[in-house]
């Protein structure tokens, strides 16, 4: 008699016929994209207009960077006929959302770590995002497209085995799993890459609020603030005036968490606020730092972020959250292991949301732009297996993995997918550029109160406008590069 896991996997099997495997490897550009440059615009759109200079800034860096800073592009390119498999997606699934931080038990986690644009979706929509960033971050590291197409199949090979083996163990094991950086230090088999885990947990444990405090902060006549950076950290309040504005603002969020957490929170009162520019996507919208301390003078940080559309929605299925802060915290604690204890979720006085969490409280984030392709792969074999615990953990695991199957079809069709994709998003960042170029400069400088509080119909996706019906390029000519040989394989796998 099957087995409920042999029932399952046979349905994943069967959904080859519709999309095959194969499928996963296709990429060519809609007819009827929209152009870079309108498609950024639209993306800034409700975004403080001083910043957007800096996010701009910011893109032109490199393709890696750019591609950072374009889920929305990606989500769009993507839309059209899918495996149907829906999981809880990360959204915004590139390499740099992974990171460590701790549990509330001070544990320190690896994990996927950004839930901005979180969304019920078809699972490759995060692998292929993923992928495609191993690639690029590959070739920003001098590496072949041999070499980047190595390092994405390996990201395929870890996400199918690893589906197949969290599939297979029980419920409660599963939503129990963490991977423990402690423990993947121990037992690294890559020297190099104990090493680099190693040091990196030795500086995550020194990243607490304390040091978050003597770095932020300054003495202002006998009180503590922010220390203002323009325009990237600054003041958009008068703490005095508007504290019954921000004191309503927290209330609201503190119901948002459990009880036990709630009387934590309570023992803290607010010192200061500051608007602080973060990360490259983010850039723009409404990002905030608040102080708080305790009696005995201990300091707290949250981030307060706004909370935007998900990228995905526009694309899948139907919005299930009236707040998008709500869906950004019900999302990440579905997939991630542990949750910050202080995540939750509130609404500004003009109707803005927002989600908080705490402020660099051990975060850990691996410098990727010194990896060579020994250390990218190891970590794109440990993204791919975090990948696939979140995926399983939202999805019916069995029916995934019998899709993806045991062979290296579905894995092979994911590198040929990045790095097609890689050579698009180079044609993008290239495009952007010249776009740019025409552009008018202005410097960026602190928006006002009246500008960050304004409302601007927040949380509608941007309609840019419609491209003319006409091809605005054609698909990226295929890689001459050779066929990678792989060794086979001892084990027996299933088809």
């Amino acid at each position: 008699m099957a087995s409920k896991f042999d029932e399952y996997y046979a349905k994943g099997k069967a959904l080859r016929e519709k999309f095959p495997r194969e499928a996963l490897g296709n990429w060519k550009m809609p007819a009827k994209r929209i152009p870079i440059i309108d498609q950024i615009k639209a993306s800034d759109h409700d975004r403080l207009p001083d910043l957007i200079p800096v996010r701009h800034e910011r893109m032109k860096e490199s393709p890696f960077v750019f591609y950072r800073a374009t889920a929305g592009i990606m989500a769009a390119d993507l839309a059209g006929a899918n495996s149907g498999l829906m999981v809880q997606a990360i959204g915004d699934c590139h390499l740099m959302n992974f990171g460590g931080f701790a549990t509330p038990e001070r544990s320190l986690v690896f994990d996927a770590n950004d839930f901005d644009e979180t969304h019920q979706a078809p699972f490759e929509w995060d692998v292929k995002r993923l992928a495609a960033s191993f690639a690029l971050a590959a070739r920003a590291a001098g590496l072949s497209d041999k070499e980047a197409e190595e390092v994405a199949f390996e990201l395929g090979v870890s996400y199918r085995d690893g589906v197949r083996e969290y599939a297979q163990i029980s419920m409660l094991d599963l939503w129990y799993l963490k991977f423990d950086l402690r423990v993947l230090s121990k037992t690294a088999k890559n020297t190099r890459a104990r090493k680099v885990l190693v040091d990196a947990i030795e500086a995550a444990e020194k990243n607490t609020h304390v040091k978050t405090f003597y770095k932020l902060t300054e003495s202002n006549l006998g009180r503590f603030e922010i220390r203002e950076e323009k325009p990237l950290v600054y003041h958009p309040f008068d703490l005095k005036k508007d504290m019954d504005m921000i004191l309503r603002f927290l209330d609201e969020y503190k119901r948002t968490l459990q009880t036990d957490r709630r009387h934590l929170f309570e023992q803290y009162r607010v010192v200061d606020v500051a608007l602080k520019v973060v990360g490259v996507g983010s850039v723009g919208t409404r990002c905030f730092v608040v102080l708080l301390m305790n009696d005995r003078d201990e300091p707290l940080f949250l981030q307060v972020k706004e909370a935007r559309n998900s990228v995905l929605a526009p694309f899948t299925t139907a919005e299930t959250y009236a707040h998008q802060g709500r869906r950004i915290v019900e999302g990440q604690r579905l997939v991630q292991a542990a949750s910050d204890m202080f995540l939750g979720w509130s609404t500004g006085p003009m109707g803005r949301y927002f989600y908080l969490r705490q402020l660099r409280d051990m975060k850990m984030a691996l410098d990727v732009d010194s990896f060579d392709e020994e250390l990218l792969t190891a970590y794109a074999r440990l993204c791919g297996r975090v990948l696939a615990r979140a995926h399983v953990r939202t999805s019916n695991g069995a029916v995934l993995s019998g899709y993806l199957g045991g062979s290296d079809a579905a894995p092979e069709a994911l590198a040929k997918f990045a790095l097609l994709y890689a050579d698009q998003t180079e044609k993008d960042h290239a495009d952007f550029l010249k776009g740019m170029k025409g552009a008018p400069k202005r410097a960026a400088k602190s928006s006002t109160k009246e500008t960050v509080m304004r409302k601007s119909a927040p949380n509608k996706v941007a309609k840019p406008a419609k491209a003319a019906a006409r091809k605005v390029g054609s698909a990226p000519k295929k890689s001459a590069r050779k066929k990678v040989v792989r060794k086979a394989k001892a084990t027996v796998k299933k088809p």
